[in-house]
C-alpha cells in the first residue's frame, strides 16, 4: 500500500481552536490536530470566520452540541490547503467559503483549519476580502432554503430559486415582505427577492440603515419602531396587491403577528424561530414555516448544492453582496468577547475574526 505523504504530515500538524470546554462552559484557545480530508472533502486554511447568534445560543443553553469540548463556527472563508481522493474541482491556494457544521468540530470554523463538503464549497472572486466572504454561508443558505428549499416544504414557502433555469425575475410584479432588513439573514433576503424579480421589496429596520438596505435591493424601508397597525397602514398605502409571500428575520412575536395579518390567502411565511403566533389570528389558507439554515441536512443538502454550484458566478457578477465587517482583535482570542456583543444585540454589521492572526502553536 502506497503511503500517501501529504496526508501523513496533515495528521501530525496541530493547530489553535477556540474550544467550548463544556455544556454551558466557558470558552478558551487550545490546541487540536489538523484534520485530514475525506475523499469529498478539501482541508481549507481558515482566514476569516464570522460569527454566529447560534454561536453564544449554544453556550448559554446548552443546545445542539453533544460532544465536548466543542469547536463552533459556521462561516468559513479561506485557502484550500489540500483536497481529498476525489475532489477535481478545487485545488491547493484555491479562495473558497464553505458551510460549518456545528456538532463536528472538524466541520467547524473557530480553529485555524477546517474541514469543507466539496458540494457545499464556492469559489471567491480574488477582489473580494476573505473577512467579507465569510458574513455569507450561514445568513445566505438561511435565506435561500426559507425561500427556495422545495425539496423540504414544511421548512420553506417553495419557490424557484433564480439561479435556476426560466427562475430568475420568475416573481415580476409581485409584491414581498421581509421583516428585519439589516440583520445578516435579512440583507441576503433582499437581495435573493429582487433576483427573483418580487416587486415592491418592502422591508422594516432602523431608517439609518435605509440607504444599505435599498441598494441592495429594497424599494422601501420602514421605521422597524412603528407600531403594528401603523406598519400595516404604510403597507397597504404602498401596494395593494396581495402578498403571498413574507421572510420575518425577526420572529418575535410582534413580527409574526404582523407578518401573519398581511399575509394574503394561499400565501406562505417563512420564521427563523419557532411559530408563536396568536392561534386566533390563524387560518387554514395561509402556510406558516420556521426554516432550517443547515445546507448540510439531508433534506437540505439538494438545495445546497444547487446554491454552491451557481455561487461563484453570483458573486463573480456582484449579484450577491456580502455583509458589512467589523473584523475584532486578538483572532480567536476575541471571539468571546465578541459573542458577548452580538448576544447584547449588532445591527447591519457582521463580527468576523481572523484564526491566523496570533496563532499561539508552536511550529506553525
Amino acid at each position: 500500500m502506497r503511503i500517501q505523504w501529504p496526508v501523513i504530515f496533515s495528521f501530525l500538524q496541530q493547530q489553535s481552536a477556540l474550544l467550548l470546554n463544556s455544556r454551558q462552559g466557558s470558552f478558551s484557545v487550545g490546541t487540536v490536530a489538523v484534520p485530514v480530508p475525506g475523499p469529498n472533502e478539501v482541508l481549507i486554511r481558515v482566514e476569516a470566520v464570522a460569527l454566529n447568534p447560534i454561536d453564544w445560543k449554544i453556550q448559554a443553553y446548552g443546545m445542539v452540541v453533544k460532544t465536548y469540548p466543542a469547536v463552533l463556527g459556521s462561516d468559513i472563508a479561506g485557502v484550500v490547503e489540500q483536497v481529498g481522493l476525489n475532489v477535481t474541482a478545487f485545488g491547493p491556494g484555491d479562495r473558497v467559503i464553505t458551510q460549518g457544521v456545528l456538532g463536528v468540530n472538524e466541520h467547524s470554523g473557530f480553529q485555524q483549519y477546517s474541514l469543507g463538503y466539496d458540494e457545499l464549497t464556492a469559489q471567491i472572486p480574488d477582489w473580494m476580502a476573505f473577512e467579507e466572504a465569510a458574513t455569507m454561508p450561514l445568513g445566505l443558505a438561511t435565506a435561500s432554503l426559507g425561500l427556495y428549499n422545495a425539496y423540504n416544504p414544511h421548512t420553506s414557502a417553495g419557490l424557484l430559486p433564480p439561479w435556476e433555469p426560466t427562475g430568475r425575475g420568475r416573481y415580476s410584479g409581485k409584491p414581498f415582505v421581509a421583516l428585519g432588513g439589516s440583520s445578516s439573514v435579512g440583507h441576503y433576503v433582499i437581495q435573493l427577492a429582487k433576483l427573483s424579480g418580487f416587486s415592491p421589496i418592502i422591508t422594516t429596520a432602523s431608517l439609518y440603515n435605509a440607504p444599505s438596505l435599498l441598494a441592495l435591493g429594497a424599494t422601501h424601508v420602514l421605521d422597524r419602531h412603528l407600531a403594528p397597525e401603523t406598519l400595516r397602514a404604510q403597507i397597504g398605502n404602498i401596494t395593494s396587491e396581495a402578498i403571498e409571500t413574507i421572510f420575518d428575520a425577526v420572529s418575535i412575536s410582534e413580527t409574526q403577528n404582523l407578518a401573519y395579518d398581511l399575509l394574503a390567502p394561499g400565501g406562505s411565511l417563512v420564521l427563523v424561530l419557532q411559530d408563536i403566533i396568536e392561534e386566533k389570528r390563524k387560518s387554514a389558507d395561509r402556510r406558516v414555516v420556521t426554516v432550517d439554515g443547515r445546507i448540510h441536512y439531508a433534506p437540505s443538502r439538494a438545495m445546497g448544492v444547487s446554491l454552491y454550484a451557481a455561487l461563484s458566478d453570483l458573486l463573480e457578477n456582484g449579484e450577491i453582496q456580502p455583509n458589512r465587517v467589523e473584523v475584532l482583535p486578538g483572532g480567536l482570542e476575541g471571539v468571546p468577547a465578541g459573542l458577548q456583543r452580538l448576544q447584547a444585540g449588532v445591527s447591519n454589521v457582521k463580527l468576523v475574526a481572523q484564526p491566523q492572526a496570533r496563532a499561539t502553536v508552536a511550529g506553525r
